[in-house]
């Protein structure tokens, strides 16, 4: 597919913006807190746990200190697990993709705990588990 100059103008603007509010001028793996460090241009140092991410939790050690940043600075590249992290979502809470994301938020919810919880499960349990999924004729 050939890209137009007009194109490729535009699409380097875009590029710029999103440098604009931060990009990764190095990354690391700090051990003792297993976390990623990312220090942005701007100053500005984001940490995160590695069981956040997707891609990167139970990865040993030394996959983890393997990271690469793009050229422009928005990605971060683990070569040895292919995982891939975007800089800009990171800033906004985002740490995989949506299907990911969602199911994370899904098993956390599963695992609350609540005393209506509890006592409508021990009901449930008392009158032979679940009920059964009514089947459309």
């Amino acid at each position: 597919m050939a890209v137009s100059e007009t194109e490729f103008k535009q699409a380097q603007a875009r590029a710029a913006a999103k440098c604009q509010a931060g990009h990764a001028v190095a990354a690391h793996y700090d051990r003792i807190t297993a976390r990623v460090v990312v220090d942005l241009d701007n100053g500005v140092q984001l940490a995160f746990p590695v069981r956040l991410a997707e891609g990167l939790s139970g990865a040993s050690p030394e996959d983890l200190a393997d990271i690469e940043i793009s050229p422009a600075g928005l990605g971060l590249h683990w070569p040895k697990l292919d995982a891939d992290v975007y800089v800009p979502a990171l800033l906004q809470g985002v740490f995989g993709s949506k299907q990911w994301m969602a199911a994370q938020l899904g098993a956390s919810g599963g695992k609350a705990r609540t005393n209506a919880k509890s006592a409508a499960a021990r009901e449930n349990g008392r009158k032979g588990g679940r009920p059964r999924r009514a089947t459309p004729a």
